[in-house]
């Protein structure tokens, strides 16, 4: 896994009301081969096809079930039909996710593949090849949900000095000992034993990027989403609008800007933002009033990519 890439798209960063240039909520990342989309608002496949992404999903996550995080499933399953899909999907929502699919089932008999549905549990281990999702109960005034997607540790790194010094001479068996098997050389006419822990550094961390979809700020955060590499908060109000966010149980920058402080992430993302505003400077300024690293306000059919922070 240590060469596996990690891309967020953000496919769209509207918030309840589309723009002429902002899509409602769907954000797409792609690690290696697998591509997990967090929210699915309408239009979502024109998205994909101007980020030029293709549709092979691999699992479809909704934190609620508002119009705007889910309508674009519809049209996403139809595309994927007439693309010939016939593998499984996984989608996993809220309580009733189970109707839904019942419901596209019903409206459309034809479809080539199978949905699978999957209830969300609060604080629940969704595994994969890798690296696992996280759901977490957020606060949006019906049952919600945030995902933290995180990788497992990496192997520590190879002493190739310490090995040759062991007596394992370079080539295949350092592919071993990288893999964590032990290996067996011969010194001075007798064979010794190397284990792993003998040349491999401490583990290192993987990646983490939090999606919080959309939420009054939190008061209690789960413990893997500290220090993420990425948080993708919503931001639907400036700061000036903080009454009316609390009303309709959203946030403003301000408060995405203290969360990212308070997790001490790496980068903050502003999404979910509301119709009215066409300049990002505000928003921009409210969160680096709480928060002093990289803030980003992303517009549609932008890819950044995760690095190793080694």
């Amino acid at each position: 896994m240590a060469g596996e890439t990690l891309h967020v798209h953000f496919l769209g960063t509207a918030g309840a009301l589309p723009t002429p240039q902002r899509n409602p909520s769907c954000i797409m990342i792609r690690r290696g081969s697998d591509t997990i989309l967090f929210d699915c608002g309408e239009g979502a496949q024109q998205q994909m096809m101007r980020a030029r992404t293709g549709f092979t999903v691999n699992a479809i996550f909704i934190s609620h079930w508002h119009a705007d995080h889910y309508l674009g499933l519809f049209g996403l399953f139809e595309t994927m039909g007439f693309h010939g899909r016939e593998e499984p999907i996984r989608l996993y929502g809220p309580r009733r996710v189970h109707e839904f699919v019942s419901i596209i089932r019903q409206m459309n008999q034809g479809l080539s593949f199978p949905i699978q549905a999957v209830e969300l549990q609060d604080g629940e281990e969704i595994r994969f090849d890798g690296y696992r999702v996280i759901p977490f109960a957020t606060r949006h005034g019906c049952e919600s949900f945030g995902f933290i997607l995180t990788e497992d540790e990496r192997p520590g790194r190879f002493d190739r000095d310490q090995a040759i010094s062991l007596g394992v001479p370079p080539g295949p068996l350092f592919g071993r000992l990288q893999r964590g098997e032990d290996v067996s050389v011969t010194v001075d006419g007798q064979e010794i034993i190397i284990q792993p822990d003998q040349v491999m550094g401490e583990n290192r961390p993987g990646r983490t990027v939090v999606y919080t979809g959309d939420t009054r700020p939190l008061r209690f955060w789960p413990e893997s989403a500290y220090g993420a590499d990425l948080l993708i908060h919503d931001a639907t109000f400036d700061d000036l609008e903080e009454e009316r966010a609390d009303e309709v149980f959203h946030s403003t920058a301000g408060k995405a800007g203290a969360a990212a402080r308070n997790l001490s992430v790496l980068r903050l993302a502003l999404v979910h933002i509301s119709s009215r505003y066409t300049q990002t400077a505000n928003h921009i300024q409210d969160a680096k009033k709480y928060y002093h690293g990289e803030v980003l306000f992303p517009n549609d059919c932008t890819m950044i990519e995760i690095p190793f922070r080694d």
